[in-house]
């Protein structure tokens, strides 16, 4: 019923639950990778869950056959270093204070399975298998729900003392193409987003937008919950209208949702990569409700793509410090249509080379704009000429994975015999331009147009100093 390919991990399992099982113990596997097993995915992380045997005499066992870190002795975890597996013990758990982190946790292993599963979040994640005897432990249906489709919570009881449940249901939701069980999105509606920090929300998001197979899933599980209401710049999107010749989906968030589908099928499975054009296809359209207006009978959104990166600059950033990342994202939101625009202009290659200077990647900016075109259904797009005009006129100026690097640099300017300073900034801004204009190509005709550029700002340089101070002298 596991799913494991990594002979490596596959036989540190075993082992451990073997050395546990002769000493008396009995060692479960739990949560995450039991339920991929079961829907038949790769599991690439284990969780073993050991019941019958002290803290101490747990660490004694695993420390002569691994290299283990304790994570906190309360809590009875135990990492087994260079490898994906988390050995723990059952634990009790006592609301005492704010978020997810606001609890009083003690391990207990004499606790039963059954009671352990009572305190997971989902249904799906409280099924427990022994290895050993091929026993599955399913005291919640877990299965059921699996074959069904469906995220249900398994206690409301304990349900509740974790707001970051409600995230997690979000991305389970995207990840696995389930319906939330109606009695979940109650509960969740009377939770509030306290005491989450930025990260932890980010990392949920990002899991939703990295390996949701139907990120709309989890976004509209986010609205029936009344979550959205945390992320106000999403919020927006709701029933704001579109033209209904070219958005013949509706409204800005159902095309938002639609977009993300399309995007999350043409994953090309660099993590990074994913993250910046994903973010930038849920951001794409954040500006419309702000620009959205009735012209002559028809709706427009003028300027929403420069208003849109300013309010996703926002939205992430309550979220994640990741600058970098942000400063990727951004650009893709405030360019989206450009593809299509630059396509009907028949632009020139300096066109194309300012707005690979801008976007950074040409094919990032190709595939947020394909998701937008893909957005619409039921409107049919076979093919996106547009991006594929782009890419190929981007490739051959070479821009395509990349931004336009300037050919001249710092050095050439004092091989010219100019001394450093302030100065070197605007001549190599000048030359960059030139460069994305087409003025050169190559390094020795570059480093023509820099002398030619140095003698200009010379020349600016001694006309101001000839120049006498302004004096007005009307009165």
């Amino acid at each position: 019923m596991l799913n494991i390919d990594d002979h490596t991990l596959l036989k540190a399992c075993n082992k451990i639950c073997r050395l546990v099982h002769q000493a008396t113990g009995r060692a479960l596997l739990v949560g995450g990778c039991v339920r991929d097993g079961f829907l038949g995915r790769p599991t690439k992380e284990i969780d073993i869950e050991v019941y019958r045997i002290d803290a101490t005499t747990l660490e004694t066992i695993l420390s002569r056959h691994f290299t283990i870190k304790l994570v906190g002795q309360a809590f009875g975890v135990m990492k087994i270093l260079d490898l994906p597996i988390d050995v723990t013990l059952p634990r009790r758990e006592s609301k005492s204070g704010r978020g997810h982190r606001g609890f009083t946790i003690d391990s207990d292993p004499q606790m039963t399975p059954e009671t352990a599963a009572s305190r997971r979040d989902f249904t799906v994640n409280a099924i427990a298998l022994d290895p050993i005897t091929g026993d599955v432990i399913d005291p919640y249906n877990g299965r059921n729900d699996l074959d069904r489709k469906i995220l249900r919570h398994v206690s409301a009881e304990h349900f509740g003392e974790d707001p970051l449940r409600v995230l997690r249901g979000m991305q389970f939701a995207a990840r696995f193409d389930f319906e939330v069980a109606p009695e979940t999105v109650e509960i969740c509606r009377t939770l509030e987003l306290e005491g989450l920090s930025a990260e932890r929300i980010f990392d949920e998001w990002k899991k939703m937008i990295l390996h949701g197979v139907r990120p709309s899933r989890g976004l509209t599980f986010l609205r029936d919950s009344q979550w959205i209401r945390y992320f106000p710049e999403l919020f927006a999107l709701i029933d704001c209208p579109q033209d209904p010749n070219w958005h013949p989906e509706g409204d800005v968030w159902t095309h938002t949702l639609h977009c993300l589908d399309a995007f999350a099928e043409r994953r090309v499975n660099d993590a990074r990569e994913d993250l910046v054009v994903g973010l930038a296809v849920l951001c794409h359209d954040l500006g419309k409700p702000e620009t959205t207006t009735v012209e002559n009978g028809r709706i427009t959104s003028k300027e929403h793509s420069a208003v849109g990166e300013k309010l996703t600059r926002t939205f992430l950033s309550r979220m994640t410090n990741e600058t970098a990342l942000i400063d990727d994202v951004l650009p893709l939101v405030g360019t989206h249509l450009a593809p299509m625009q630059l396509f009907k202009a028949e632009a020139s290659d300096a066109a194309i080379r300012r707005l690979a200077r801008r976007v950074g990647r040409i094919d990032r900016l190709v595939r947020v704009a394909h998701a937008d075109m893909l957005g619409r259904p039921p409107l049919q797009v076979d093919t996106f000429d547009a991006g594929d005009w782009l890419t190929e006129r981007a490739r051959r100026l070479e821009i395509e994975a990349a931004a336009p690097k300037p050919i001249i640099m710092g050095r050439h300017l004092i091989q010219l015999g100019l001394e450093p300073g302030t100065h070197f900034g605007p001549i190599i801004e000048a030359c960059f331009n030139a460069q994305i204009e087409g003025e050169f190509k190559t390094l020795q005709d570059g480093i023509e147009y820099a002398g030619r550029e140095i003698l200009h700002s010379q020349s600016l340089h001694k006309l101001a100093k000839a120049s006498p101070p302004y004096t007005d002298c009307s009165s």
